[in-house]
Parts: C-alpha cells; sequence; structure tokens
C-alpha cells in the first residue's frame, strides 16, 4: 500500500470570505426642537393637516414627497453640523421610502434638489430662516423658499416667498387682498399660500386652488363631502326601491283588475249560455 504525503512546501489556498456590506447610510435621529417653535409648528402644519392636504391636493403619493423635520443634504457625511431641517419640504419625482429609509433628503440619492420648502418663523429660529437659510437653500438648489410668521414679530413679514433665478433668490410678489389676507403664488406648486388673519395680529396658513379660489380640501371638507356623497346616494337608493314598491302595487293592482275582468267575463258568458 503506497500513501502519498502532499509536499508540506506546497502553498494551501484558503478561500477570504468578502467584506461583509456597507450599513446603509441613515441620518441620526433629529433633536427635539425648541418650545416655541414646536409649538408653532403644531399649529400651522401639524394640527391642521397641512402635509396630509398637501400630498392628496397634489397627487401622485407614490413619487411626491410631502414632508416636515429632517435633514437635507448634497450627499452622505458624517454629522448633521451645518445641516437643515425645513419645517416644510415639497420634492417631485422622487422616493419617498429611500427618504424616510435614509431619514433625510439626500440630493445624491433622490437624483434633484427638493422643490420648495418652507419655515414657520418662532423667536428661537427666526434670525437662522431670515439670515443663513435663504443662502444655504439656494446653494442646494431648491425652487422655491418660503416664510410664514403669525404675527410678523419674527420674520419682520408675516409671509414671504422667493423663487431661485440663476442661483439666486427673488422675491415673489405678496398682495394684501380685501379681507386683510396676505397671498403670494407658488409656481412650483400651483397654490396660493395665504397669511388668513384670526384673532387680532395672529394669522393662519392657507393653501388655495388658483382654477378655483378655494382653499385645498382638508380632512374635514373630504369627510363632509363622502358624508353628503353617502346621504345621497342613500336617498337615491331609498327613491329607487319606493319607485319599485309603487310598480309591483300598480302591477298587482293591474293583474288583479285583470282577474276580476276576466271572472265577469266568464260569468257574462255563462249566464248566456244558460
Amino acid at each position: 500500500m503506497t500513501t502519498t504525503i502532499a509536499n508540506p512546501s506546497t502553498p494551501i489556498a484558503v478561500k477570504t470570505p468578502p467584506p461583509p456590506a456597507p450599513e446603509p447610510f441613515r441620518f441620526p435621529e433629529p433633536p427635539d426642537r425648541e418650545i416655541d417653535e414646536s409649538m408653532t409648528n403644531q399649529r400651522q402644519l401639524t394640527y391642521t393637516g397641512h402635509c396630509h392636504h398637501l400630498v392628496r391636493y397634489l397627487g401622485n403619493e407614490e413619487t411626491t414627497l410631502v414632508t416636515t423635520d429632517l435633514w437635507i443634504a448634497r450627499g452622505p457625511r458624517p454629522g448633521t453640523s451645518g445641516l437643515r431641517r425645513p419645517d416644510l419640504l415639497v420634492a417631485f419625482d422622487v422616493d419617498p421610502q429611500a427618504y424616510h429609509s435614509t431619514r433625510g433628503y439626500l440630493i445624491s440619492e433622490q437624483g434633484k434638489p427638493p422643490d420648495f420648502v418652507l419655515e414657520v418663523a418662532s423667536p428661537s429660529t427666526a434670525k437662522v430662516d431670515v439670515e443663513e437659510k435663504p443662502a444655504d437653500y439656494a446653494g442646494l438648489g431648491i425652487l422655491e423658499y418660503w416664510r410664514f410668521d403669525e404675527t410678523g414679530d419674527s420674520h419682520g413679514v408675516r409671509l414671504a416667498g422667493d423663487r431661485l433665478v440663476n442661483g439666486r433668490y427673488e422675491p415673489i410678489p405678496i398682495v394684501e387682498l380685501p379681507d386683510g389676507s396676505l397671498q403670494g403664488y407658488s409656481p412650483v406648486l400651483n397654490v396660493y399660500l395665504r397669511w388668513e388673519p384670526v384673532q387680532g395680529e395672529q394669522g393662519m396658513l392657507g393653501w388655495y386652488d388658483p382654477e378655483t379660489g378655494q382653499h385645498i380640501p382638508t380632512f374635514d371638507e373630504r369627510q363632509e363631502a363622502f358624508l353628503r356623497e353617502r346621504e345621497d346616494r342613500l336617498r337615491a337608493e331609498a327613491r329607487t326601491e319606493q319607485a319599485e314598491a309603487r310598480a309591483e302595487q300598480e302591477r298587482d293592482a293591474r293583474l288583479q283588475a285583470e282577474a276580476q275582468v276576466r271572472e265577469m267575463q266568464e260569468e257574462l258568458r255563462r249566464l248566456r249560455g244558460g
């Protein structure tokens, strides 16, 4: 019996496992906002449901992003120093799921800057909104930057909008309406933004359809429309049922009358034959 011994000088191939796939990039969770900032955002955006109403109004929820309070950056980067978190962001033809997975808007990932951002004024953020963010948002290529201030005390104006022209922001005209509202037109969203007086010097943010002149549909209005449609449908069904019942009664009465006529005819024939 012959035993073959491997030459100890022959190298043995060792298969190196592939390196682990890198973890997908994700921004850190954003910190809590200051109390005054949180309260104004809730009054103007959260409680009113504007994000929900806008995404329904603008259409195509699979590629239209309407959101709040996460980071914007050109691409993945360590840390969040110097990054912005707009109170409201709108972007068309993007991947909303990627935005939520990343916990922020990566221009390199989405392939384009956001189309629209809005900041709601609060004393703790007003100076940055007015003095620093215009240059930051213009540098990112965001087409429109709007600012809303409940009283005008923080931003200096109640409503302001800028549109990007050749890399710089130019102001969008704001007009005063007869009821004291202030209004500006957003070409990007094709809506009118309004500062609407509610009590004293305080105002609320409104969004108006330029074709109808009416506020874009809200949850309450959609619910009312649904209830009206339901009531109209039930009334129509009741009318149909009533009409069918009347038709059935008329048919029964006609059949009964025809049966009586036949009985009378039979009786007459019997009498004549007798």
